[in-house]
């Protein structure tokens, strides 16, 4: 199985072919964004050099824009 961790968005993120991540405010230019590389897995062998995983390019498809639940804050105040 191939797979790699990727950098997207202050988080990292596993990624495979066909994987649907959701991730936080990142600007795509035509529909398409190129994601570091952290980590490379393919099979048994695990690819973690900095100068090779540089040459590696993980690249994603944006799907759409969407928003995640609406976050209630209640204050509380007391009756003094």
């Amino acid at each position: 199985m191939v797979y790699a961790v990727v950098r997207a968005g202050g988080r990292q993120e596993k990624v495979s072919v066909g994987t649907i991540v959701t991730l936080d405010r990142v600007k795509a230019e035509n529909g398409k964004i190129e994601l570091p590389a952290l980590l490379l897995v393919d099979g048994d062998k695990v690819t973690t050099d900095a100068a090779t995983l540089a040459k590696v390019k993980v690249t994603a498809e944006v799907l759409g824009d969407l928003r995640g639940p609406k976050i209630v804050i209640q204050h509380y105040k007391n009756k003094t």
